[in-house]
Formats: C-alpha cells, sequence, structure tokens
C-alpha cells in the first residue's frame, strides 16, 4: 500500500482528492492537512511514503513544508500546480519535490503520477515542462548556480541520460531513445543522483537546464 497525506487548504479540493485515492485498492490516505503547518505535523507523527501537497496554503506555503518534509527525510512530495503558479514551480523543485502535477489533473492520471513517485521515478506533468524549458530558454545567459564541473563525474552515458531527464523523459522514454533496458535506465539515474548529491531525477531534469544540457 502507497501511504499518501494530503495537504490541501480548499476543503472541497481536499475532499475530491482523497476521493479520487480511495477509489485506487493499493493506496491508502492516512491523513488530511489544510496548511502547510499541519502538513509537516502530520508527516511527521503518520511518515507517509508521499505527500500531495499544494503550494499556496495558510500558515505556511508549500514550498517551505516541503523543504522541512523533504529535510526530515519524512516523505516523497508530490506538489499540484497551476499555470498561474509558475513562480513556486523552481522553489518547490530545489526545496526537493519529486514531481509536479496540475490541479486539473483526470483522475488516473493523478493515480499513476502517486505510484510512480513512490517506485521512485519522479514526475513532471507535460504541460509543466514545457513551461519549464520555455522559462529556462526565456531567460538571458547567466553563470549557472552550479559549476558545471560537477559533470566531470559522470560517464557519457550517464550525461546522456541527464540530458534526458532535462526534457522530462520517463525511464520508458530514455530506454527507447539510448537502447537500452530500462532496468539499465533506472540504474544510471540512481548513480548519477548519488555522484550529484541529488535527491530525485526531478532536481537533475532543473540541473540539466540549468546547465544547458
Amino acid at each position: 500500500m502507497i501511504r499518501v497525506l494530503v495537504a490541501e487548504d480548499q476543503s472541497a479540493v481536499r475532499a475530491g482528492l482523497v476521493l479520487i485515492l480511495r477509489s485506487a485498492s493499493d493506496i491508502e490516505v492516512v491523513g488530511e492537512a489544510a496548511d502547510g503547518e499541519q502538513a509537516v505535523t502530520l508527516a511527521r507523527e503518520l511518515r507517509p511514503d508521499l505527500v500531495l501537497m499544494d503550494v499556496q496554503m495558510p500558515r505556511l506555503d508549500g514550498v517551505s513544508a516541503t523543504r522541512q518534509v523533504v529535510a526530515e527525510g519524512l516523505a516523497d512530495v508530490l506538489v499540484l500546480t497551476t499555470f498561474d503558479l509558475d513562480e513556486y514551480v523552481f522553489g518547490a523543485l530545489r526545496a526537493g519535490a519529486a514531481g509536479f502535477l496540475l490541479k486539473n489533473t483526470e483522475a488516473r492520471d493523478l493515480l499513476e503520477a502517486v505510484r510512480a513517485v513512490a517506485r521512485g521515478e519522479g514526475l513532471i506533468a507535460p504541460a509543466v515542462t514545457r513551461r519549464l524549458i520555455a522559462e529556462f530558454a526565456a531567460k538571458p545567459v547567466r553563470q549557472p548556480a552550479v559549476d558545471p564541473s560537477v559533470l566531470d563525474a559522470l560517464t557519457r552515458r550517464e550525461r546522456e541520460v541527464l540530458s534526458c531527464l532535462g526534457e522530462g523523459m520517463s525511464n520508458a522514454d530514455i530506454a527507447g531513445r539510448l537502447d537500452m533496458a530500462e532496468a539499465t535506465v533506472k540504474t544510471h539515474v540512481s548513480r548519477l543522483l548519488g555522484k550529484l548529491e541529488l535527491r530525485s531525477r526531478v532536481q537533475a531534469a532543473v540541473l540539466a537546464q540549468e546547465l544547458g544540457i
């Protein structure tokens, strides 16, 4: 069972999310939070596998709550956003969010996203990925926040996998492009995350964008 904590300040939206999650036989909703502070407190108490986190909440916003949950190793975080909240995306990714979904995501896609994050794959909704790439493309060239020399530790194949992550590709997509087994892709992802000292493949995708690879 995948144990999920739902953090959403709008009660009607929260009820809808809970209803969808409880429709799956392999997902258990272990708690509900109406604000960021409560989300962190419940994550400490309940130790869920995943927190489904809204970004705009009272008392403590979703980005700050994500940072605390990830820093304490309490759970993976799957963030809910809308096109109007792009300014939160980068902050939450750098805080260690394992993925991003839009609030208008279909029920079946929400369930598959929860399962994907629980498998350690991470996920960014395709529409959000396109926005991220467009955002990077629109920005003037600047000094990367990370020293490009960190890539020296990666093998050629690991760099190729990192580049694919930067495009928001799944393990299956990467396996198809690079002509390798999906299990091999997972191994490469795991190794490059360790070498780059990153918490998730989503952070790797952001790093790939920042370094222009």
